[in-house]
């Protein structure tokens, strides 16, 4: 079947509700659901049951970095900072030293059992060098696993921000492959300029776009979440353009607007979040759709061999090296090693070499599947299980609420008061989305001149203004009465 714009709605909704439907489902037999994205995929492309005609790299390429934005950005957003703080320098060391460890090893076991030269080894290492922000959050939040310590903020803030790296790393050894004539040392400065400019202006453009969200005034809440986006694209773009790493950007970005106060958060977070899912969803289908098994299939036993080398030694050398320096406990770190999951992400990245025309593009394309594939049916069904093993999951009755998962919760308040601003207080003429409200705390109302007015994160508290707050805790009154009762001259 040939897609044309006549059906191409038609397919692609239709192809979504089954994967939405079947994925409802799926974990009741252990079956992650982006695999079953991906085989859906598969039956719907040329060689399955759909017959749907797609060989298109380019376009892949193109969904995939799309996709690759919401996923990240999203995670970025849900990463609370607090928890992140602790494990800081843990996760930056998985995220570099980690991935870099995880690409050269491999690389040299692919030289070692395949007829590829050096740089192509290390090329196809790069693209398989990290963990899957997509996997790893759809896995570890749909199964709602609940680790010891500061695991899970280790895990999401490696996936999240390792990306840039095997980024970097790709594109590095395909300018070698490309142009053999070139020095292994003439890829450092563009290792450079891509993390450092990318994690400046991601900073930059977080600050920037607080600023925006916060001071343009927009009559319907909904364009919000739609600024967003566009202030999204705009920050990897422009990373992007002046040679900066787009990705480690947008994640820096989503990091710093995620633990800022925001007018319209709530809804912003949600839509993100709901727009993650679609573009997993719309990724993996997509590449499933570019596969074609009959060409997967010669490849299948040295794809495992090289598969479970980077499940079994690559990844698990990558962070005993890089973790060296920190104190965790073994088994800790035997987890870390396990949730290494390859997803959507590498499959992505191997259309790079088919677009440059690489002679054996299609092998690591196929190869690099391959790997993906088995690393979400392998670990990704395996993760609850192997987290018992080495004792590091919570009991199901101790499971805390993750911090960035609040935001989700329409959680009953303990207590409601009434507070009145008077005219000396500091809240007087400031935006609420200014006062930095204590989190368990929720204006529901404001009575104003006999009036009821509804608020919103660029409402204007006036003198004598009487807010209804529903209170998660008695506690919180006192940050409150700090907030909205302090006199000018006390609070500043």
């Amino acid at each position: 079947m040939n897609i044309t714009i006549e059906n191409i709605v038609l397919i692609g909704s239709l192809l979504l509700f089954i994967s939405i439907v079947a994925g409802k489902t799926s974990y009741k037999f252990g079956v992650p659901t982006l695999l079953l994205f991906l085989v859906i995929g598969m039956l719907a492309g040329s060689e399955g049951i759909g017959g749907i005609n797609f060989d298109n790299p380019k376009i892949a390429q193109f969904i995939g970095i799309v996709s690759l934005n919401f996923i990240l950005f999203s995670g970025g957003l849900d990463t609370n900072w607090k928890s992140v703080n602790p494990i800081l320098k843990e996760g930056i060391a998985l995220s570099t030293a980690g991935v870099f460890l995880t690409a050269v090893s491999l690389g040299a076991f692919v030289w070692y059992v395949t007829d590829f030269t050096i740089y192509e080894s290390l090329l196809l290492g790069s693209i398989v060098s990290s963990t899957d922000a997509a996997a790893v959050f759809s896995i570890l939040r749909s199964k709602s696993l609940a680790l010891k310590a500061n695991l899970r903020p280790t895990l999401e803030l490696e996936s999240g921000s390792n990306d840039p790296m095997a980024y970097v790393l790709t594109i590095a050894f395909l300018t070698l492959v490309i142009n053999q004539e070139q020095s292994l040392l003439s890829i450092i400065p563009l290792f450079f300029q891509q993390m450092i400019l990318g994690g400046a202006l991601g900073f930059a453009f977080g600050i920037m776009s607080k600023f925006v969200i916060n001071r343009i005034k927009l009559d319907f809440e909904g364009l919000y979440s739609v600024l967003v986006i566009a202030l999204m694209f705009i920050t990897f773009s422009a990373t992007d353009s002046i040679g900066g790493n787009g990705f480690l950007a947008i994640y820096v970005c989503a990091v710093y607007l995620g633990n800022q106060d925001l007018i319209h958060k709530k809804t912003i977070l949600k839509m993100f979040d709901g727009l993650a899912w679609l573009m997993q969803i719309v990724l993996f289908l997509t590449l499933g759709l570019l596969v074609f098994p009959s060409q997967i299939a010669p490849y299948i036993g040295v794809g495992l061999l090289i598969s479970l080398f980077l499940i079994l030694i690559a990844r698990p050398l990558s962070v005993f090296i890089s973790l060296m320096f920190f104190k965790m406990k073994l088994r800790r770190r035997l987890y870390i090693s396990w949730v290494g999951l390859r997803g959507a992400v590498p499959i992505v990245f191997a259309t790079y070499p088919l677009l440059a025309g690489v002679e054996k593009a299609s092998i690591i394309f196929n190869i690099v599947f391959f790997i993906s594939a088995t690393s979400v049916l392998i670990q990704g069904t395996t993760l609850s299980v192997v987290a018992k093993w080495l004792h590091v999951a919570l009991p199901e009755k101790a499971k805390p609420i993750a911090a960035n998962e609040l935001h989700t919760l329409d959680l009953p308040k303990s207590a409601m008061k009434e507070i009145s601003v008077p005219p000396s207080s500091y809240a007087a003429n400031k935006r609420i989305v200014d006062l930095h409200f204590p989190p368990s705390a929720f204006i529901t109302m404001i009575k104003r001149k006999g009036k009821f007015v509804r608020p919103g994160g660029s409402t204007v508290l006036e003198a004598d203004d009487i807010l209804v707050v529903l209170l998660d805790k008695e506690e919180s009154l006192d940050q409150l009465n700090h907030v909205l009762l302090g006199n000018k001259k006390s609070t500043t």
